[in-house]
């Protein structure tokens, strides 16, 4: 949704209008945000958050963006542990003269 239509949908709630979320198709909690924000950008409502993060953009949460965060995610982690695997084999290494790999049995 724009910047323009979620102002206006903001503007309305503000105006007392009610069922706005219902007739947008979104959450109230969705609303809710939008409506922090806009406050929090024109500066009637202290929530903490910066100039930049008080715009009306929102990430889309279609099911798609929801699977990309997470798998991002889960990249991190598996990346951040193998940077781990990879200091801890370094310090093992050092500690000892010979390499960490397997040796074939000569049967």
């Amino acid at each position: 949704m724009s910047r323009q239509r979620k102002r206006e949908a903001v503007l309305r709630l503000l105006r007392g209008e009610e069922l706005v979320s219902r007739s947008l198709g979104v959450t109230a909690a969705t609303l809710s945000g939008w409506r922090e924000a806009f406050l929090a950008a024109v500066g009637l409502q202290p929530t903490g958050l910066t100039c930049g993060e008080a715009s009306l953009a929102t990430r889309p949460t279609n099911g798609e963006a929801l699977e990309s965060d997470r798998l991002k995610a889960r990249l991190g982690e598996m990346l951040r542990e193998r940077e781990l695997l990879e200091a801890k084999i370094a310090a093992l290494e050092a500690r000892d003269s010979r390499p960490l790999t397997q040796r074939r049995s000569r049967r």
